[in-house]
């Protein structure tokens, strides 16, 4: 098996346990409904690892477009494969998402709510602010790369790895991700947002494609960063590009902060404004 189906068929397997045990935990009728949070966290955990034992002797598991870019950023995966593992990933998500619809086909017309039918496919904050959403998306993104390197390092037992990686992703979601639902992997979030969008759900409303850059740019900045940053502290090896992406991560991060405040005076003085004419 090709690199490039290796990462489409893990993916499709991440996505089809990971956004199928949100759709278990949040559609009406569901017997597993209001589960809670702790259920979705194992859920995805487990999805991960699953995807990582079912491709990992064939692709290595990447599984996450964060994760080949930061691979490739400090010299760990050729950059002449990334754009067919990205390929692969991005359609496996895709994949995974409508094969998730046809699974729950009863459910989309049972359940009301279409902010609930978004949260199945794509994540949202808790609180909108992009700056701060943005931040959570890069730390949590960081924490993942940096913790698969470190695992990576050990010794650990024959076939182990993917289990501890799929606890670590749990570990994530539990303490990191109350805030924007923890994409942490862009075609996690895309793929499965892009098949909302084109499926035919039963009173699904917007696709929130307003949002959607920030679990695609948070994960893949949060990433490289954390690959650099291992790169950098961990194995004594300190390049330029550290230093350069440093520069670049603080300079987006203080974009989004100054565009957000913006934003708010905006509407402050809308408000004003309105407020005045009444």
């Amino acid at each position: 098996m090709s690199g490039f189906f290796g990462e489409l068929i893990g993916t499709m397997i991440l996505i089809i346990l990971g956004d199928g045990v949100c759709a278990g935990v949040n559609l009406t009728k569901s017997y597993a409904k209001q589960s809670g949070w702790i259920v979705i966290t194992f859920g995805w955990g487990l999805a991960v690892a699953i995807g990582a034992y079912a491709v990992g002797q064939f692709s290595g598991a990447h599984l996450n477009p964060a994760l080949t870019l930061a691979l490739a950023a400090i010299g760990e995966f050729p950059w002449q494969q990334v754009l067919p593992y990205l390929a692969g990933q991005m359609i496996g998500a895709f994949l995974g998402a409508c094969i998730v619809y046809l699974h729950y086909l009863p459910h989309w017309r049972a359940t009301q709510d279409p902010a609930v039918k978004l949260g199945i496919f794509c994540t949202g904050p808790a609180i909108r602010q992009n700056w701060a959403n943005l931040l959570s998306e890069i730390i949590g993104t960081f924490i993942l790369v940096i913790a698969i390197l470190a695992i990576g390092a050990n010794d650990l037992a024959k076939g182990l790895n993917p289990l501890i990686v799929g606890f670590l992703i749990i570990a994530i979601g539990m303490s990191l991700g109350g805030t924007t639902g923890y994409a942490i992997n862009p075609a996690r979030d895309l793929g499965p947002r892009i098949a909302h969008a084109l499926l035919p759900i039963a009173g699904k409303g917007g696709s929130n494609w307003r949002y959607a850059w920030i679990p695609i740019l948070g994960p893949i900045l949060g990433g490289v960063f954390g690959a650099l940053s291992y790169q950098t502290f961990f194995l004594g090896h300190a390049t330029i590009y550290f230093w350069v992406f440093s520069a670049l991560l603080l300079a987006v991060i203080l974009a989004a902060f100054i565009s957000d405040e913006h934003l708010k005076s905006i509407s402050t003085q809308q408000t004003i404004a309105q407020s005045l004419e009444k």
